[in-house]
């Protein structure tokens, strides 16, 4: 809480000089001992805490001092201490002189009990007054509990500040949701994190406070039920951490999830991250709908136009005779609020969509919630509690196959753009989505345990239909890339090494029930089996090679799916996270596109690249730099590729691709690079340190060398796979690996040694983890020539990792 004032700024009295107040010692000695249940989770827990710190508190407090009063405000003026959190204290009193000492003498006990204090010594009028400037000040006297001292003092300002607060809470509010976005801003969606913050992110505690505080208002029933419960379930979580880590923190990581679940009782941690994001998305969805209570109190703008016209009676009218009300709305003649049709069954009143009067019957359209959600998407206007709640009461299930204008509003609701995620969100708090889709419940809040996910799989998969709204127009069928953006990682969760081959049939089956002939379900079903297929292509095989164009031209099978597998993969990127793409990996995967596209078109496989008549001709050593491309001709060696790749990593460049030739005596290597930092390197210390490692000059490698062994990755084991028959005249050996520098010049360096020839690489950073393939010339080695190479790469591997060779 923010402090209700500052202490005294000259510092507390030295004790021989502390005054007498109302003729007692301000002075009270030792501090009585203070034993907290730090290990206790649970409502009793933290009422026990809050007991045991009254107890405390009252015997630091002088007896016989008239006119003060110690109030809590924050968790102990709620009675939820936290195992660790801090105190927020109030020294309140009516003009009493010396209250300073008395205050220090108060406040140093408590920082020697080594507890987190914000304190702070006010009159009634005071705290009133800073309570009317700062709404976070206004939100915490609301919590206001006497603890020790003149109560008299205390109900004064708890009254004071209830009262205050309801007259000015609908005014202040505006300000106080900016500073809430901004909050949320900075900590992010609870719901969709891995690792939140459960005071601070959006859903997360501190946002219960403000619903308490729009509840204390009178503006709305903000404090339900399911948010009571959830405010229950989050403050248990808050108590196992602290307990389990053993001082104040708030945020969730990954190292303590464990033992956090089993302090709650709950046997697998996803578990808990699941139910954390459930009692988040509760918190949110309260969040938003007490907002909107709130700015239809203080006459929110209104969506219904129409031209003002003066009238007799002094109150603005639209052209056909309604009423411009005192709250900026439009209303009818006889004041009543203006209903205005949005869509089929779907009218706009106050703001909020509800249902039409017709829509309402014995026997409710199966499709009628679906439609209702859409139009909310569409429109961008939110739908009615009222009617979210009425939907989800008494609108039938669909029946199988789904009604044509079933199928239809899906589409428009997928099709949305941004306006899907508010929409679908607040259908799935209401259980209408499982109605849709009964395969919901298994993806909701699942966590995704991959460091370039910022989503759980069913928001990701929501984002991945929005974004697909972008590449509608680049595609024959809109309507199946939306569809296969929102069913593509359906897998997921399910048994099976391969998300896309296991969840292949699954869409298949929701596409079916839709009522989508066989031919769009296969569609569907391919579309998500092979939903990786280009990205993989695109950063671990040679784009020249025709085997590879071919070989993705035989999965794909025609230029429409094609184009439809192009726009769902930077669907998925887009809502995956900034580390799922990169503008070389667009580019990659643009390439890889047009020249599937050529085959699929012409059957016109790739040429061989033809290299640079300047590098074939030109005098030795030659270095040529361009915007993302470092292409070296040497005299032909062994090691030249590993050399070039070390002189890179040097300098901080990222390799996307290597490509090596050999024409007649000289050595042709180029490399696709990118700024590791966004920083490009100084190309004339680049194109410098380059000549002179291929001219043999050991010191710049030496330096590479160095810095990689000091380099530290994670302890995951690596791993080699080998491809047969994935290149005309080569076999690709992979490694999966964790990031590290130096790891492409170790690796090609290793594989030059054991005498493998490596005429090109590509090379995929996933997060922190690295997929690098390598064309090894010649055919397809025997069991003992490839575990003499594994060998060799697994040594290289373990000594970048900074581990003794094994």
């Amino acid at each position: 809480m923010t402090p209700l004032i500052e202490g005294n700024p000259s510092g507390p009295t030295p004790p021989d000089e502390r005054p007498l107040i109302n003729g007692v010692s301000a002075v009270t000695g030792a501090a009585p001992p203070l034993d907290l249940d730090r290990a206790g989770v649970g409502t009793a827990a933290r009422e026990g805490r809050a007991a045991a710190l009254d107890r405390w508190l009252t015997g630091l407090l002088p007896t016989g001092v008239d006119r003060i009063a110690l109030v809590a405000v924050g968790g102990l003026g709620r009675r939820q201490c936290a195992p660790y959190g801090d105190l927020d204290l109030l020294l309140l009193h009516d003009r009493v002189p010396g209250v300073d000492d008395l205050a220090a003498a108060l406040w140093y006990p408590v920082w020697d009990a080594r507890l987190g204090l914000d304190h702070s010594v006010r009159t009634v009028p005071e705290a009133l007054d800073v309570a009317a400037g700062d709404v976070k000040v206004a939100l915490g006297l609301l919590d206001a509990r006497h603890v020790a001292g003149d109560p008299d003092l205390t109900r004064q300002l708890a009254g004071a500040a209830a009262e205050q607060w309801r007259r000015s809470a609908v005014r202040r509010l505006p300000g106080l949701r900016e500073i809430t976005t901004a909050r949320w801003a900075a900590h992010g969606e609870l719901a969709f994190l891995l690792e939140g913050d459960l005071k601070e992110s959006a859903g997360g505690l501190r946002d219960l406070g403000i619903l308490r505080g729009i509840a204390a208002a009178g503006i709305t029933d903000a404090l339900r039920p399911a948010v009571r419960a959830a405010h229950l379930r989050l403050l248990d979580t808050r108590d196992a951490l602290h307990a389990t880590v053993g001082r104040r923190v708030d945020r969730l990581v990954a190292q303590e999830r464990a033992g956090v679940a089993t302090r709650l009782g709950i046997d697998d941690p996803d578990l808990l991250l699941r139910r954390v994001a459930q009692d988040a998305r509760t918190v949110s969805h309260a969040l938003d709908d007490a907002w909107r209570a709130a700015d239809r109190l203080r006459g929110g703008t209104s969506r219904t136009a129409g031209s003002r016209q003066p009238s007799t009676d002094g109150r603005p009218r639209t052209a056909d005779g309604r009423i411009h009300s005192a709250d900026g709305r439009i209303r009818a003649a006889d004041g009543r609020p203006l209903r205005r049709p949005v869509a089929r069954d779907v009218v706009e009143q106050d703001g909020e969509l509800v249902l039409a009067r017709t829509a309402i019957g014995a026997r409710p359209d199966p499709s009628l919630s679906l439609r209702v959600v859409a139009a909310s998407a569409t429109t961008r206007l939110p739908i009615s509690r009222a009617t979210c709640e009425w939907l989800a009461a008494y609108c039938p299930a669909l029946p199988v196959p789904w009604p044509a204008e079933a199928r239809s509003a899906l589409i428009t609701l997928l099709g949305a753009g941004t306006g899907l995620i508010a929409a679908w969100e607040t259908a799935d708090r209401y259980g209408l989505v499982d109605g849709w889709f009964p395969e919901w419940p298994r993806m909701r809040s699942l966590p995704q345990h991959n460091a370039v996910h910022r989503y759980t799989l069913d928001r990701h998969l929501v984002q991945t239909a929005a974004e697909a709204g972008r590449y509608a127009r680049e595609v024959d069928r809109p309507d199946l890339l939306l569809l296969g953006a929102l069913l593509h990682d359906v897998g997921k969760g399910l048994p099976g090494a391969d998300h896309s081959t296991v969840g292949a049939p699954v869409a298949g089956a929701v596409a079916a029930r839709m009522g989508l002939p066989d031919t769009e379900v296969a569609l569907i079903e391919r579309l998500v089996r092979l939903h990786l297929l280009l990205p993989d292509v695109a950063t671990r095989r040679d784009l020249s090679d025709p085997v590879t164009i071919s070989r993705v031209a035989e999965a794909v099978g025609d230029p429409a799916t094609l184009d439809l597998l192009h726009g769902l993969v930077r669907a998925d990127a887009r809502a995956t996270g900034p580390a799922a793409w990169s503008d070389w990996k667009g580019r990659l995967i643009a390439e890889l596109v047009r020249r599937v596209h050529t085959a699929l078109d012409t059957g016109v496989l790739p040429d061989p690249p033809v290299p640079d008549p300047a590098l074939v001709a030109g005098p030795l050593p030659a270095v040529h730099l361009s915007e993302g491309t470092v292409t070296v001709a040497a005299a032909d060696r062994r090691g030249l590729l590993a050399t070039v790749a070390g002189c890179l990593a040097l300098h901080r460049m990222d390799v996307v691709a290597a490509d090596a030739a050999t024409v007649d005596d000289r050595a042709l290597v180029e490399f696709r690079v990118q700024p590791r930092y966004g920083l490009a390197a100084d190309p004339v210390a680049l194109a410098a340190d380059l000549r002179r490692a291929v001219t043999g000059d050991v010191s710049v490698t030496q330096r590479l060398r160095g810095r990689a062994l000091a380099a530290r990755a994670d302890d995951a084991d690596p791993k080699v796979v080998w491809h047969r028959d994935a290149a005309t005249d080569a076999v690709v050996l992979e490694v999966r690996a964790a990031d590290a520098a130096g790891l492409l010049y170790r690796v090609c360096a290793a594989l030059d040694e054991a005498g493998a020839q490596v005429r090109a690489a590509r090379i995929a950073t996933l997060g922190s983890a690295v997929v690098d393939a390598f064309y090894l010339v010649g055919g397809w080695p025997d069991d003992a020539e490839r575990t003499r190479l594994e060998q060799a790469v697994y040594t290289s591997l373990r000594e970048v990792q900074g581990r003794a060779p094994g």
